[in-house]
């Protein structure tokens, strides 16, 4: 496996890569979740490249870059174990030089959920993975339903612009009591993550009722509320249903629908998500 550090060696080394490329872009601090990635790309491609990249840009000034988990040699190991040919590992300097002054944005489905919470966030997480798409050119790019409104926005832009490749969504992993695999769940106490499943539980509530016969979106919200709202280290952010390709908030489910919540334990912001009628 080779670690590349600078854009110009990973241009280079680009030019000879056996077709097709599967890209598996990573904030690092990896787990199973990333590595469902990971192994999806080595299926599928003849050659995977995985970045691991803090993108400062993606953080809002009272979020956490500076103590964002990082533990790049266990990370380099667990790729390098699922057949990973090739990382990407830059430095902000080289990603957002002296005078950088160019932003990609995706205007109206970045504006509900998450981007209604954090503004900014968007706008780095586009920017940043259309270098990187610029700079490896992959065939095909693996991101995760956990971040589901991350996904349709970065489908929404490889595909107005043109960028020739397939973005490809995996399903979400999970810890064996439900809760979604993230890198930020380390920040948990042991309280907070035995509180922490209650997120799952509530989104198989709204699955068990659609499966039922509800389809009332404010019904199950009521319902869902009730339930998280009973775990008292949980502070609810949002939860939404929400149409899977616009984002637009239901009154009243068809055939399906996003459901997406974000919830705070102390200072960590957890989301998560599943589909109705899928």
């Amino acid at each position: 496996m080779i670690v590349i550090e600078n854009i110009p060696d990973m241009v280079y080394l680009r030019l000879n890569l056996k077709e097709p490329v599967g890209f598996v872009p990573t904030m690092g601090y990896l787990h199973e979740g990333h590595m469902s990635l990971v192994k999806k790309a080595r299926a599928e491609n003849r050659t995977v490249i995985a970045s691991i990249y803090v993108n400062p840009t993606q953080f809002g000034p009272n979020e956490d870059l500076a103590k964002y988990p990082r533990n790049l040699e266990r990370d380099l190991a667990m790729l390098d174990k699922e057949g990973t040919d090739a990382v990407f590992f830059p430095e902000d300097k080289d990603m957002y030089p002296a005078g950088y002054d160019t932003w990609v944005t995706v205007d109206n489905l970045t504006k509900p959920l998450e981007g209604n919470v954090r503004p900014t966030h968007f706008r780095g997480v586009t920017t940043v993975v259309t270098k990187l798409f610029n700079i490896v050119r992959p065939t095909n790019a693996y991101f995760g339903q956990k971040d589901a409104q991350q996904a349709l926005v970065i489908k929404k832009m490889a595909a107005d612009l043109n960028m020739n490749l397939k973005v490809v969504v995996c399903p979400t992993i999970r810890e064996p009591d439900g809760l979604a695999m993230s890198s930020r769940n380390v920040y948990l106490n042991p309280e907070q993550r035995k509180a922490a499943p209650v997120l799952y539980k509530s989104l198989q509530m709204a699955q068990e009722l659609f499966a039922n016969g509800e389809k009332n979106a404010d019904v199950i919200l009521g319902q869902m509320t009730t339930l998280i709202q009973k775990e008292p280290l949980g502070k609810i952010d949002y939860i939404s249903i929400s149409d899977t390709e616009t984002l637009a908030e239901l009154k009243i489910i068809k055939k399906t629908a996003l459901v997406s919540m974000a919830v705070k334990f102390g200072n960590t912001r957890l989301i998560d998500n599943v589909i109705l009628g899928m």
